[in-house]
């Protein structure tokens, strides 16, 4: 069996139908359902052309029949085809109810011929039999679309999978919901001869087919073409329920299926929750089944018990978002006989009698909301949220309410700006980002079956903080109207707040999704609040934001749209939904031929849907001739009465039936006419409209009139207002506020109101305000209304709600004492009483109301009079407040009026809960009126927490309480507790009084204590703050929650909502609890208990407040200051602005003169005086003596003797000091170290240096003179010494100065300080020696190491083989300028060994060793005569110090030797020198060397070595050369620096 025609042949649907993926999906679906209803496949608007037949097929050859019937229920398969020549359609075999199905049964090569018949002949494929025949669902077939089909099987648009889904998705949708009903296709029966009779095609049939072709190729590259330039990306768009699930009540036993219809692209993924936990199928295997057929989701719960009771929801979710849809179950269980053969697979069939509730278990559901939300302000940008906790009575825990928000009356969907959490008890929403589009009127509507309440509270949004001072706030309310493939209208809402100055205009942003490049549409600012937006990209989608701007400049921009897609409307609807064929019965079939390669005709409907001064907006329907593709329009404009048309969009054509057109001259008459244009040409122009006036249309509104406010809360107004005359398109109202005489107005809303009357909320009570009122519309803000008369903010009052829960407190035989509870709502009023009526109940038929009391009552309990006895009454109760008489009470139980004559005392009364913390309470009661046969001995109290059953109420005192109240401790913080009292005398415990209302244990925010305060006069009192006062709100003190009768103890003095009670003379007869209620609040009271405890602390701190001290923080001190100052002080722990001090010297007062200086710091508590010197007459005692308002107190100090000396010396140090340092001077004293050269640098540290300071060097009073001037880098001196020794000891001062003054510093480097400095130069020099070495001699072998230099003061000694050596003529040891040695003369054998040097600096010896015992054939060759005959050496010549004046010449000359001739090279001070200008070297003849000098210059001073070496050996001879000054000269010079100096 093939398909059916409208399955193989639609647009949208066909091409999954020829899938051959597809045909095991179908077979599946048919083996689950095994439903007998007709499987159709969702159909769209375009259907393949061709010529129509219906076959009917064998199960074994499918041959043709000469006629078909497609119906419901028939064990056969029908197979439809049809094409042209030149295609082979493989068509999906079905069978409908029949037990087996054959998934390889295809159509192999069925291929029909196009009817030959002339248009005019259209044939029709109904059947000829008319009596079955239902027309309501004609579906046209066109010829020649198989190529376009066949290139759509190939996957130009959407892929395999989504093909499959989207076809069998309708499937299973049909199998789901089918009612049974039979769809037959009737068609005209044709044998197989007549069939072919067509196949021989005439020419004008080729023709007509090749024609179809060339068309339907140039469709195609159209639609590929298209396809490429659309972007699917931007047609997201987020998940949406088709069908939502839909709650179910079953039986027990019984299963339930829920079901639900996704749409959304890309295909959203569901998931199901169980009271908001996912499900997990694989942890309750056999209960649930979760299924997915391509669209269709289910959830399907076996055996449901009442475990199963609960809210279900379905969660669809893709990129674009999250959408959820739920369902609540209700199981019930029926306690009669059930035949078991009514439960069958799911299904129940019972009598009426058995059917259920809608609600499950209650017919009605009590509703309240706690911990509301109240009146919220904020800001744009910021985070609100608000939210109340649900109670829900009955509680059913298996069925959940359905929890919906409303702004403004509209339903709230969870979005990216607004998130909803629903925790099972409480319910909140939470603005993320708020924006002004967010204020409104908040509705949280608890749903529970059939039944609901709502709770409501206004959010207001206020504009953010501009970011130019000046600019106005930013629009609001962004959105796209009338999008189409080029075009798109923005709208918006004017801002409330104009920064100061009217605003200019407004501009227009627009970005694509997917990007962040936001690009103004409009270069001048538009006034009119609606603005075409040209020159979009069709395919692409777009949000938008707008900015408002005035002189001051551009406001912060808008929230964005919602983001809108270029396309056609009718695209669009197809791209964002899943048509499907309607479902009508029969199926109509025509045969329609469009034409083709024709000039479309002129557009029809032209007018111009809006008119402004920028801009005209044209609006027309395509033609109905227009040819088989796509047209485009040409918009022409002229002036009015003139025929010069000219073409607006000369350029580019327009593809929408919209188009804006700009440049206008403003106040000049156009009309308008469009052009449409194909392929085939340009078509006739459309009818012209009327002319048309280049002006705004919409008028700004009016003025409203006749502002009046009204008093509602102590902080809110009501306003009214009349609607302005002659107002078109309202958008709303704003409403602005000033405090009367202040000039300042500011908005009360920040989003237009719809309406005349509006609540403003936030004013301050008991301020007089005025109202102004101004209208909006696109066009612009109307003109602010007339001020409102002032009006003092102030809550308006009401007659009080009804008195509740009426009992019967005592009953005799003609009279009952009735007690009830107080109204919840006072009506803003203090109650002045209240009536009661009553009436007669004769055999439970009620009689007529009759009046108890004419005066009102002040007490909630009331004795009625002159009642029958036994006679059974009912009673109510209405209170009394300045508005007037409120509504009475709900009718009370029936009670019987008969002699009570029990033992035990009657119930309590009034019982009361007040000073209601987060652990803890306080309650009172008040006695029963019936006391039994014997006195009232105490009280017992119960509680219980609200939600608990009866056998829950637990005693809170084991032994009765005396007195009528009772705090209770140790609550859980955010419980609701209910509590009882029960009365007991000596025959028992009476009946318990009436339960309280619930009470949550919480510290309410605000919630503040009574202090007590001790003021400076010592009088103690106790004090109360409250912030929530109503206008008649009052304090009132009670003393062990008894009025306070007696006020010859204690004055209470109340004053706006602050009070204070004042303890007379507090002593033993005021000790007890003292509470403060404050009346018409909700419960703000607090208490204080004063003990004996408390009483001694009271009275203590009222005689430190009456004889006050100043307390001290330190006592009276002296230090020395900087500039040799010294400095008293002492400092208090606080003192105020009024504080004063008195300084005293040895009993006389002191004053601020010029040698004390004296300072009170309040701030600080600091005291302190300052001595510019300290002299001998001033030693003596000093006294600070402070006073502040009542307080003193005083501190002093003593400073005689030694103390005063000391501290005299300390302050002359100090002075000197500072004066020192103006100068130059120094920081660190000059000190010495030793550098690693062994030299000794003398440095210090010095400060406050200039260019021309100075420094001078001396040595025993003898200037020491300098080569370079110093440059006190880093701020340090130095003084180099090298090869220090002996003849450097002495004392060393350095001195500096300049025009500021001069600072010196003293070293003394003489005995004991000489000695440390030697040793540490010495310990230097031994650090400084090299390892000893060997070298042959003429005489023996030498030892020898280097050091930098050698001093006297560095002792050496030399070991071999651990035993000291003694020095003879043979082995001897000597010093040659830096080097030391151990001379061994004809070396023998037993001279091997080690040897050791030891070099001791005075605290340690430093040892350098040789080994010659080992060196085998090389110490034999030390001691050859060859080797020591022919070694390198100095034969002589040279002195050992060289003395000479300075200029004079300088000649040295000596003889050296070796074989092979010695290298020759020279040092000076242990570096390298060479031969230059000033000093000659020569080695001439290989032995004789010479050192010539010119003319010698202290410069020229130091120690000079000739070094020769061959390979036997190295020896070096040293001079040292000196080069003095005369003394004349020396003096000479001396003096020439001192004068510089």
């Amino acid at each position: 069996m093939s398909l059916p025609f409208y399955q193989r042949h639609h647009d949208h649907y066909d091409r999954t139908y020829r899938h051959k993926a597809l045909q095991s999906t179908v077979s599946q679906y048919q083996k689950e359902t095994k439903s007998k209803s007709a499987v159709y496949a969702q159909g769209s608007a375009a259907y393949a052309r061709g010529s129509a037949a219906y076959h009917r097929a064998s199960a074994a050859d499918f041959s043709l029949e000469s006629s078909a019937a497609y119906s419901h229920g028939s064990s056969s398969s029908a197979a439809y085809s049809h094409g042209s020549e030149s295609i082979n359609k493989l068509a999906a075999a079905y069978r409908l109810g029949s037990e087996t199905y054959d998934s390889n049964l295809m159509i192999e090569d069925q291929s029909y011929k196009m009817s030959p018949k002339a248009k005019r002949a259209k044939q029709n494929l109904v059947s000829e039999d008319k009596e079955n025949e239902a027309i309501d669902y004609s579906v046209p077939i066109f010829t020649g679309r198989y190529v376009h089909f066949e290139v759509n099987i190939s996957g130009i648009t959407d892929t395999e999978e989504e093909r499959i889904k989207e076809s069998a998705a309708y499937v299973a949708r049909r199998n789901l919901f089918a009612t049974g009903e039979g769809v037959s296709v009737s068609k005209v029966a044709k044998s197989v001869s007549e069939e072919e009779h067509h196949e021989k095609k005439s020419r004008k049939v080729a023709i007509r087919e090749s024609a179809e072709r060339v068309a339907l190729k140039k469709t195609l590259e159209d639609t590929q073409a298209f396809h490429k330039k659309l972007n699917q990306d931007k047609l997201l768009h987020p998940p949406e329920f088709v069908i939502k699930p839909r709650s179910h009540t079953i039986w027990e036993k019984q299963n339930v299926k829920f079901h639900c219809t996704v749409a959304g692209w890309p295909a959203p993924r569901v998931t199901w929750y169980k009271n908001n936990v996912p499900i997990d199928v694989q942890a309750h295997p056999g209960k649930y089944t979760i299924e997915n057929r391509y669209g269709l989701h289910s959830l399907e719960i076996s055996e449901c018990d009442f475990d199963d009771i609960a809210q279900y929801r379905a969660s669809a979710m893709n990129v674009k978002g999250e959408i959820s849809a739920y369902a609540s179950l209700v199981v019930k269980r029926y306690k009669g006989e059930i035949d078991a053969s009514h439960l069958h697979a799911g299904t129940f069939s019972m009598p009426l009698s058995f059917g259920v509730t809608p609600h499950g278990f209650a017919s009605r559901f009590e509703i309240k909301f706690v911990d509301t939300f109240e009146v919220m302000f904020g800001r744009e940008g910021e985070t609100m949220s608000l939210g109340c906790t649900v109670v829900i009575s009955p509680d059913i825990k298996r069925f959940k309410p359905d929890i919906e928000w409303y702004r403004n009356g509209v339903l709230i969907t969870p979005s990216k700006w607004v998130q909803m959490h629903w925790s099972g008890e409480r319910a909140s929403l939470t603005l993320t980002h708020a924006n002004k589009e967010d204020e409104g009127l908040y509705t949280l509507r608890v749903v529970m079956g059939e039944y609901y309440e709502e709770y409501s509270g206004y959010v207001f949004v206020r504009d953010a903080d501009a970011e130019i001072p000046g600019a106005p706030g930013a629009p609001l309310d962004v959105q796209c109207l009338d999008a189409n493939k080029d075009y798109v209208i923005v709208s918006w809402k004017q801002p409330a707040v104009d920064g100061g100055n009217p605003i200019l205009g407004y501009f227009i942003d627009r970005c694509e999704v997917g990007t962040t490049h936001w690009t103004q549409c409009n270069e001048t600012p538009v006034k009119f609040a609606r603005f075409p937006v040209t020159g979009l990209i069709e395919g692409r989608s777009y949000i938008f934001r707008v900015r408002a701007v005035n002189k001051a400049g551009v406001s912060l921009p808008s929230r964005v749209s919602e983001a809108v897609a270029a396309l056609d409307p009718a695209d669009r609807a197809r791209m964002r939904s899943h048509p499907s064929a309607p479902w009508t019965g029969q199926i109509i079939v025509t045969e329609e031929e469009p034409a083709e390669g024709v000039v479309p005709g002129p557009p029809t409907d032209l007018q111009v849907i809006e008119a402004t001064k920028n801009y005209v907006v044209l609006s027309w329907k395509p033609p109905g001739q227009r040819g088989h593709e796509g047209i485009m329009y040409f918009v022409e404009k002229c002036v009015a009465g003139t025929e010069d048309w000219q073409r607006v969009n000369t350029e580019i054509p327009v593809k929408s039936p919209r188009f804006a057109v700009f440049d206008l001259s403003e106040g000049k008459s156009y009309c308008f006419r469009v052009r449409c244009c194909n392929s085939a040409g340009i078509g006739e122009p459309s009818e012209a409209t009327e002319a048309t006036v280049v002006d705004d249309k919409l008028d700004i509104p009016k003025a409203p009139g006749r502002i009046m406010p009204t008093r509602n809360t102590d902080t809110s107004v009501v306003v009214t207002w009349t609607e302005p005359p002659d107002a078109k398109e309202l958008v709303g109202y704003y409403i602005e506020a000033s405090v009367v005489g202040s000039g300042h107005w500011e908005p009360c809303n920040n989003n237009p109101v719809k309406g005349t009357r509006f609540i403003c909320h936030g004013l301050i009570n008991g301020e007089k305000y005025i109202f102004r009122v101004r209208a909006v519309n696109a066009a612009g803000l109307s003109e602010f209304s007339q001020d409102s008369e002032p009006i003092e903010v102030k809550a308006a009052i009401a007659a009080p709600s009804p008195p509740y829960d009426i009992t019967v407190l005592e009953s005799v035989r003609d009279s009952m004492v009735l007690g009830w509870k107080q109204p919840k709502a006072t009506g803003g009023t203090e109650i002045t009483g209240y009536y009661v009526n009553y009436r007669e109940v004769i055999g439970g038929v009620p009689g007529r109301w009759m009046e108890a009391n004419i005066k009102a009552v002040s007490e909630r309990a009331y004795r009625i009079e002159n009642l029958k006895e036994n006679m059974v009454y009912q009673f109510q109760v209405a209170a009394a407040n300045l508005a007037g008489v409120g509504t009475p009470s709900q009718p009370s139980k029936p009670f019987k009026c008969e002699e009570w004559t029990i033992a035990v005392p009657g119930p309590p009364h009034d019982v009361t809960c007040t000073e209601v913390r987060k652990d803890s309470l306080v309650l009172l009661w008040k006695e029963p009126v019936y006391t039994g046969r014997s006195p009232i001995a105490g009280y017992y109290i119960d509680m219980k927490e609200t939600e608990a059953k009866e056998e829950h109420w637990r005693s809170v005192n084991e032994k009765p309480l005396q007195k009528r109240f009772l705090k209770i401790a140790g609550l859980t913080e955010g419980v609701s507790y209910v509590f009882r009292v029960r009365a007991t005398n000596q025959a028992g415990v009476g009946r318990p009084s009436d339960i309280t209302d619930p009470v949550v244990a919480q510290t309410r925010p605000g919630t503040k204590e009574v202090v007590v305060n001790v003021d400076d006069d010592g009088i103690i009192s106790l004090n109360f703050e409250c912030d929530q006062m109503s206008p008649n709100s009052k304090f009132v003190w009670t003393k062990d929650y008894e009025p306070i009768e007696d006020d010859s103890r204690l004055d209470i003095d109340s004053k706006g909502g602050k009070s204070k009670a004042t303890f007379k003379d507090l002593g033993e007869g005021d000790l007890g609890i003292y509470s403060c209620v404050v009346t018409d609040t909700d419960g703000v009271s607090a208490g204080y208990t004063i003990d004996e405890e408390e009483m001694k602390r009271l009275l203590a701190l009222s005689h430190e407040h009456k004889f006050p001290t100043v307390p001290l923080a330190s006592e009276l001190a002296v230090e020395i200051l900087e500039k040799g100052e010294v400095r008293f002080w002492l400092q208090a722990e606080k003192l105020s602005g009024n504080a004063k001090a008195n300084f005293v010297f040895n009993d006389k007062e002191i004053f601020n003169g010029e040698k004390y200086k004296m300072k009170v710091d309040q701030h600080t508590g600091l005291v302190e005086m300052i001595m510019d010197k300290l002299e001998d007459k001033d030693e003596g005692t000093y006294t600070f003596q402070l006073q502040d308002g009542k307080a003193t107190n005083q501190s002093s100090l003593v400073l005689i003797g030694d103390v005063f000396k000391k501290l005299r010396d300390e302050a002359e140090f100090q002075r000197k000091e500072w004066h020192r340092k103006q100068g130059p001077h120094f920081v660190d004293q000059l000190g010495w170290e030793v550098t690693d050269e062994c030299n000794v640098m003398l440095k210090c540290k010095v400060a406050n240096i200039k260019k021309e300071t100075h420094i001078v060097w001396y040595k025993d009073d003898r200037e020491i003179m300098v080569d370079e001037e110093h440059d006190f880098k880093d701020g340090v001196c130095t003084l180099l010494i090298s090869e220090f020794s002996k003849k450097d000891t002495g004392i060393y001062e350095v001195i500096l100065k300049d025009d500021r003054g001069k600072d010196t510093s003293e070293l003394k480097l003489t005995d004991t300080a000489f000695a440390d400095l030697m040793n540490e130069v010495c310990r230097r020099i031994a650090l400084s020696a090299t390892d000893l070495k060997i070298q042959s001699t003429a005489e023996g072998i030498r030892l020898y190491s280097f050091v930098t230099y050698y001093v006297e003061d560095l002792r050496v000694g030399w070991v071999h083989n651990d035993t000291q050596i003694r020095f003879t003529d043979r082995v001897k040891t000597g010093v040659t300028g830096e080097q030391i040695w151990l001379q061994i003369n004809e070396p023998t054998p037993q001279d091997k060994g080690k040897y050791t040097m030891e070099l001791f600096d005075g605290k340690t010896a430093h040892k350098k060793t040789v080994d010659l015992s080992g060196q085998g054939r090389q110490f034999r060759l030390l001691i050859l005569p060859e080797h020591r005959y022919n070694r390198a050496r100095v034969l002589g010549g040279l002195p050992d110090v060289v003395t000479i004046q300075e200029g004079k010449a300088l000649n040295l000359s000596c003889t050296v030797w070796g074989d092979p001739t010695p290298e020759v090279s020279w040092l000076k001070n242990e570096k390298s020198f060479v031969s230059d200008a000033n000093c000659v070297l020569r080695f001439e003849s290989g032995k004789n060397v010479s050192f010539t000098i010119s003319a010698v210059s202290t410069l020229d001073s130091g120690k000079y070595s000739l070094v020769v070496k061959n390979k036997y050996g190295t020896e070096t001879s040293d001079v040292t050369v000196s080069v003095f000054i005369p003394e004349e000269e020396q003096e000479k010079n001396n003096e020439d620096k001192k004068t510089k100096a």
